[in-house]
């Protein structure tokens, strides 16, 4: 089964907790976010597969919650609204403001799961296969890299590594984000991550002029563009 990583944007803790432990029973990694403010933020400082939102939240209107979250989204994540009304006219306002997929309360959660699945697989098919990044290429489907015309062999965690980091460019990928996404609930410690962050840098940036692999202390790791063509 397909391992999503999920941002919950509800304010009613009793909904986000139900939705959430049915979710991780199921293999999803869980944020949440209760504030409007909270969630946006969190959207947009990580790489999420599907963002559950709820269109009645106290501090904001939920349909403009989501138009901030795709219109300054980097790589655009699907979106999930969960709300109460039910008007064909509420859900032309919500599928206006750029929301991907509608689910009206009181709700099945194998259907939010199901939902959750079909919009992230549909986000991949429409993904582009190859990532370009400066002299930076990474073939998401061959699972391969080069940099400057040059291959780099990779071991396959160093390259999901990687491509967790090129798809959340320009902005940074947290560790904890990174673990989670990689190992899910059974990730080591942080000597593994750092093991696997020296050997990426090693490859990548090592036998090249620049390096692309920044730490940003307190954060995690982001891809810098270098600057040659």
């Amino acid at each position: 089964m397909q391992t999503l990583s999920i941002l919950i944007i509800e304010d009613n803790e009793d909904i986000a907790a139900r939705v959430g432990d049915y979710l991780q029973g199921h293999g999803m990694t869980i944020d949440f976010a209760f504030r409007a403010d909270q969630g946006i933020r969190l959207a947009l400082e990580n790489r999420y597969d599907v963002v559950i939102l709820d269109l009645m939240l106290p501090d904001a209107d939920g349909v403009d919650v989501c138009r901030q979250i795709k219109g300054d989204h980097p790589r655009e994540v699907p979106v999930l609204m969960l709300t109460a009304r039910d008007s064909l006219e509420d859900k032309v306002v919500g599928f206006q403001a750029g929301t991907d997929d509608y689910l009206t309360k009181p709700f099945a959660l194998e259907e939010v799961l199901v939902r959750c699945q079909a919009l992230a697989r549909r986000r991949n098919l429409h993904q582009s296969r190859e990532i370009v990044i400066g002299t930076l290429s990474v073939d998401r489907h061959r699972r391969t890299v080069s940099r400057e015309g040059r291959p780099i062999t990779l071991s396959p965690t160093d390259f999901d590594i990687l491509l967790a980091m090129v798809e959340a460019y320009p902005n940074a990928v947290g560790r904890h984000a990174l673990t989670q996404k990689i190992w899910g609930e059974d990730h080591p410690d942080s000597d593994v991550l750092r093991s696997h962050i020296y050997t990426l840098r090693k490859a990548v940036d090592k036998p090249f002029g620049s390096r692309m692999i920044k730490t940003i202390h307190g954060v995690g790791f982001r891809l810098e563009c270098d600057d040659a063509l």
